[in-house]
């Protein structure tokens, strides 16, 4: 979710911002089983840490800027089981906690157990030319090189297959 939420900035979308109005954002947060139209700017700044974290390449300034988000809508951490019986961490944000302060929460904890499990060096840009997006390799080999696989990579490769076609002498 963190992520997903960082790279609706209009950087990464051409100019164009994903969230540009409380009826978007209500669109993005229902998809991470939120709900609200909570303060856009609110949510624009969320972002904008998220992504300070998400830039960050050691280990300790990772968790120390993730732990500030988490903070910010806290109420409880605990584990639940999830549909096959298995424990998983669920974090129960404060109740007068903001719809940006719910997303702090999510993505500060999601941030956290990616770091832990995955290490600072999976926290990575885009490698497309094209896009200024950034992502956590929570792929198993750990060799994922774009933000958004099915867009950036799909343009990276089209461009390298249209550059091939050209220098043999076919159809662009």
């Amino acid at each position: 979710m963190a992520t997903e939420l960082v790279n609706t900035a209009p950087g990464v979308w051409h100019g164009e911002d994903q969230l540009p109005d409380g009826a978007a954002l209500a669109v993005f947060a229902g998809e991470h089983g939120l709900s609200g139209e909570d303060d856009v700017d609110a949510v624009h700044e969320l972002r904008d840490r998220l992504r300070a974290v998400l830039d960050l390449r050691d280990a300790d300034d990772i968790e120390r800027a993730a732990s500030a988000l988490v903070a910010r809508g806290l109420g409880s951490v605990g584990l639940e089981p999830d549909e096959r019986g298995r424990l998983q961490w669920i974090a129960r944000p404060a109740a007068d906690a903001t719809l940006a302060d719910r997303l702090a929460l999510i993505g500060g904890v999601g941030v956290l157990g990616a770091l832990r499990a995955l290490g600072p060096e999976r926290f990575r840009d885009c490698a497309s030319d094209t896009c200024s997006g950034v992502f956590i390799d929570t792929s198993r080999p750990g060799r994922r090189r774009y933000c958004m696989p099915d867009l950036c990579g799909n343009r990276a490769n089209v461009a390298a297959y249209r550059a091939r076609r050209r220098a043999s002498g076919g159809l662009s």
